[in-house]
């Protein structure tokens, strides 16, 4: 349909993540759907529609496209009337909510202040940890927050996108690596032994 494909090009324009800009035309899709006469009444006009494309882009943008569309399909479940932006910021945050997931804004803040070992630091949810563990933590704590959130972001969203699918997010176990590691290391006694042999290997 023209329509349509003028206002995918629109949300293009943005300059955003091409999955974002898919997820916001198919959650506009849906709107219009299921609440026809709304949907047209609010934007009758192609250039009004794609502006506030834009507008949902840029407040939606933290979230990942996958809790983007769970958050629609919530906003539609729970209202017989057209969602504002407000409304879909709010059903997003409370999708996370139920999962018992923090939003990526949370989770890089917690990422970023916790202490070393990071591995048994105390965190509300492991996508944090995860998260900033893939992205680094040298990254987290020597660069500026535009620099660091954007890389934070893509991984905070991979790992949000397996906790959706139904995988248990879980952090490694620090103490059983470091038993691992405690068990392969040589006591005093070997080690002198072990230098014993290398010198004499030597001739010294």
């Amino acid at each position: 349909m023209p329509a349509g494909r003028a206002e995918t090009k629109t949300a293009d324009d943005a300059g955003l993540d091409t999955d974002l800009v898919e997820a916001i035309n198919q959650v506009f899709a849906l709107f219009r759907l299921n609440y026809h006469n709304q949907y047209y009444a609010a934007w009758s006009e192609a250039q009004q529609l794609g502006q506030v494309k834009r507008l949902w882009l840029e407040a939606l943008g933290h979230f990942s496209s996958d809790l983007i569309l769970m958050g629609a399909r919530r906003a539609i479940e729970g209202s017989e009337y057209l969602p504002t932006l407000n409304r879909m910021l709010a059903s997003c945050s409370e999708a996370l909510g139920e999962l018992g997931l923090p939003t990526a804004s949370a989770a890089y803040e917690e990422a970023c202040l916790a202490p070393s070992p990071k591995a048994e630091a105390t965190w509300t949810h492991p996508i944090a940890y995860l998260a900033g563990r893939d992205a680094g933590w040298y990254l987290l704590a020597n660069h500026q927050r535009s620099e660091a959130w954007p890389t934070f972001q893509t991984h905070y969203n991979q790992w949000l996108r397996r906790a959706l699918a139904g995988e248990t997010l879980t952090i490694p176990e620090r103490k059983a690596i470091s038993a691992t590691r405690e068990e392969d290391a040589m006591s005093m006694d070997e080690r002198k032994e072990a230098l014993s042999a290398l010198k004499e290997q030597l001739g010294f």
